[in-house]
C-alpha cells in the first residue's frame, strides 16, 4: 500500500489490526471473567460483593480509609 493524502496506508491497516486482535483478546479475557464469577456463583459466594472486593484492593490503604469514613457518614446521615 502506498501513502494517500499524506497517510501511510500500511502503517494504519497495521494499526488498525493490532487493535482488532487486542479488542478481540478484551472481549475473551472478559468472558473468562464472567465464566469465574459463574463459578463462584455456584460455590455459594455473591459476585456482587466479589467486585466491591476487587475494587477495595485497588485502592491504597488511604483512599480505602476515607472511602470507609466517607460511606459511614453517609450513612449516618441517611439513617441506614
Amino acid at each position: 500500500m502506498a501513502k494517500t493524502d499524506g497517510i501511510d496506508a500500511t502503517q494504519l491497516k497495521s494499526f488498525m489490526d493490532r487493535i482488532e486482535r487486542l479488542e478481540e483478546e478484551m472481549a475473551n479475557i472478559r468472558n473468562d471473567i464472567k465464566e469465574i464469577f459463574a463459578e463462584a456463583k455456584d460455590y455459594g459466594y455473591d459476585p456482587k460483593i466479589m467486585k466491591v472486593m476487587l475494587r477495595l484492593q485497588k485502592l491504597d490503604e488511604a483512599d480505602r480509609t476515607e472511602l470507609d469514613e466517607l460511606t459511614d457518614t453517609y450513612r449516618t446521615a441517611l439513617n441506614i
